[in-house]
């Protein structure tokens, strides 16, 4: 097979994944994409109404996206968001309480009945991430999650509403999830092709 053939079937199968991205409410009950995205994007813009926020998590490229959506969701959405992915703040709490609590100290200190958190993590596994939504829950706080790999794995049971991308590609996970949330900072902005 050739590098392009290569090239297109790799496409061509991202596209897939994509395509098949399914939506769970938080009883494990099968939602429209369509409707699972604009509860994503209400839920943001009423949380930013009374004066909430949202809040991302996420680690290694997870992290990354969750930096960018709260960079996107604020100055292009106009929703307030904020990442809790600061280097030395995450160094400090992982030396202080171990790495699994890096998330979770930050959203008990700083989160608050009324926001939302956007927990990503592509296999769903990631203790940090996990007790970082229970630390939400904690508070009240509505939770979005965006995870794939295997269909059962306990991240995607914990959101009022999951997003899940079936595959175990991290490249198509991960570009995946930043597609879904980049659809939701698309649709705020008044998108209607």
């Amino acid at each position: 097979m050739s590098f392009a053939q290569r090239t297109e079937r790799y496409f061509s199968s991202f596209h897939k994944v994509l395509a098949a991205a399914e939506a769970t409410d938080k009883g494990g009950g099968r939602m429209d994409l369509g409707k699972a995205l604009e509860w994503a994007l209400e839920t943001a813009r009423a949380i930013h109404a009374r004066g909430d926020k949202v809040m991302f998590i996420g680690n290694g490229g997870s992290s990354a996206i969750a930096s960018h959506m709260s960079e996107d969701f604020s100055k292009a959405a106009g929703i307030r968001a904020m990442c809790f992915t600061d280097a030395a703040t995450l160094t400090c709490l992982g030396n202080d309480y171990g790495y699994q609590h890096v998330y979770e100290k930050q959203i008990e200190w700083l989160g608050r009945k009324g926001d939302m958190l956007v927990a990503i993590s592509s296999s769903g596994k990631s203790p940090n991430i996990l007790r970082g939504v229970e630390a939400a829950r904690a508070h009240k706080a509505e939770v979005l999650t965006l995870s794939g790999f295997e269909p059962d794995n306990p991240l995607r049971r914990m959101g009022d509403v999951n997003l899940y991308l079936p595959s175990k590609q991290y490249g198509f996970v991960e570009a995946g999830h930043l597609a879904l949330l980049s659809a939701v900072v698309d649709f705020a902005m008044g998108w209607k092709e």
